[in-house]
């Protein structure tokens, strides 16, 4: 199937979305339930126009980013040391299978106690779920590295650290990218919640704050901004991996 066609249908999807929502908002006719799309985008105009849509998207994505960097800088070398040292497998996994079922979420409150309600809990929890999932990629990665392939290395006379940064590095690189992008998902989750508990600014805030003011219409524009934010995301990290990802693992592999 061609880009011009997938990009078509992907186009004709989205419009057939928009047709059944407004068909459905004119059926209900009650706006405070479900606004028609031309009143979501009217509102999204006007928070545009005084700033507040154009300043939580950024505030937003500096939270998501710091914390989903964070996060991942945490569990990569961790990945790398559970998945090569059966030791530090025991005595980590433990840990990493319980408080990977202990969802962020459930921690917010937890992380302002600590952390108080300015950015550093914020950006922590997002660092926290983000960190489990990368962690337990990056190890799934190492773990699947064939073992003849690093005894042939050690065998032509490289030691174990040459066999760690030449071998089982750039062999764990696509499961350490899969990770950081299943983490990215993830790291959109959070903010939302917390955003709404602890914040005065952010996506999260408009959708929570727009309630007292029956604004429905914000509500709606601030979900599909962020849905938007998060599409576009996860499409540069894409274009990564088909970039320099490739280009990595290519010039890695050719010798």
């Amino acid at each position: 199937m061609g880009r011009n066609l997938t990009a078509g249908l992907s186009l004709a999807s989205v419009a057939v979305f928009v047709l059944i929502w407004q068909a459905g908002a004119m059926w209900l006719n009650d706006p405070l339930f479900l606004p028609p799309p031309l009143d979501v985008v009217t509102g999204a105009v006007e928070l545009w126009r005084d700033g507040t849509l154009w300043s939580s998207l950024l505030i937003s994505l500096m939270r998501i980013m710091g914390g989903w960097l964070l996060g991942s800088a945490i569990a990569i070398p961790l990945g790398l040391w559970v998945g090569t040292s059966k030791a530090a497998r025991a005595m980590v996994d433990p840990f990493i299978h319980f408080f990977r079922f202990v969802p962020a979420i459930a921690l917010v409150t937890l992380f302002i106690v600590w952390f108080g309600v300015g950015e550093a809990s914020k950006i922590l929890l997002i660092a926290y779920a983000t960190m489990f999932i990368v962690m337990v990629n990056t190890a799934s990665g190492v773990g699947s590295i064939p073992q003849d392939k690093i005894d042939a290395a050690l065998c032509l006379g490289a030691n174990q650290r040459q066999a760690f940064t030449q071998i089982v590095v750039p062999a764990s690189i696509p499961a350490i990218y899969v990770g950081m992008r299943l983490a990215l998902a993830s790291s959109f989750l959070v903010i939302v919640a917390a955003e709404m508990l602890a914040a005065s600014s952010g996506l999260g805030y408009i959708i929570w704050t727009s309630r007292l003011y029956f604004r429905i219409d914000w509500m709606f524009a601030a979900i599909a901004l962020l849905g938007a934010l998060g599409f576009v995301t996860d499409r540069a990290w894409k274009a990564v991996g088909r970039g320099a990802l490739r280009r990595y693992l290519r010039d890695t592999t050719k010798y």
